[in-house]
């Protein structure tokens, strides 16, 4: 779906630092091929009693595309949300435990409406709450979502620090 293209140096470079960042966090890593892209996977789970005793599995995807677009983000985070309902494994979803997921796109050629789309809100399915993010290597910027939504919103504190830890670093 996103092409075999080759991509940008710097957006290799930004998913081998993202790969890093996630293991120090104590996530597992794996690479996958998605329809000929390669596909960092991280997942971790946490478990919190301020979450009303519930575990939350976390799965990073993050890809470099030739371009990111509205359209691109969100099939893309659609495909990530499949993906992590399909491999959390466990109790089904919602029978305290939950997931969440940071579909992440890199690359050098982004639409500013990808990046809007992408910081203007979580996007909820039951018992799945993700946050899409748009990384622009050629201008070093990162779109996300950082707020606290009402539905989810005890989760909240944990996707902006773990957030901020994965793709705002150096």
């Amino acid at each position: 779906m996103y092409g075999q293209h080759e991509q940008a140096g710097a957006s290799q470079a930004y998913l081998a630092s993202l790969e890093g960042r996630l293991t120090a966090d104590g996530c597992a890593t794996r690479w996958e091929d998605w329809n000929g892209v390669p596909v960092l996977v991280g997942r971790r789970a946490d478990f919190r009693m301020r979450w009303m005793a519930t575990k939350l599995h976390l799965f990073t995807v993050a890809a470099a595309v030739p371009e990111i677009t509205v359209a691109t983000v969100s099939a893309f985070t659609d495909q990530v949300t499949k993906y992590a309902k399909d491999h959390k494994g466990g109790l089904p979803v919602g029978l305290q435990n939950g997931i969440g997921a940071f579909p992440v796109l890199v690359s050098d050629r982004v639409d500013p409406a990808a990046v809007h789309w992408a910081e203007e809100q979580q996007r909820l399915k039951f018992a799945c709450m993700t946050r899409p993010v748009v990384v622009d290597s050629g201008r070093q910027y990162v779109g996300m979502y950082r707020g606290k939504p009402a539905l989810g919103r005890v989760y909240a504190s944990h996707f902006i620090e773990k957030g901020t830890a994965y793709f705002y670093g150096p």
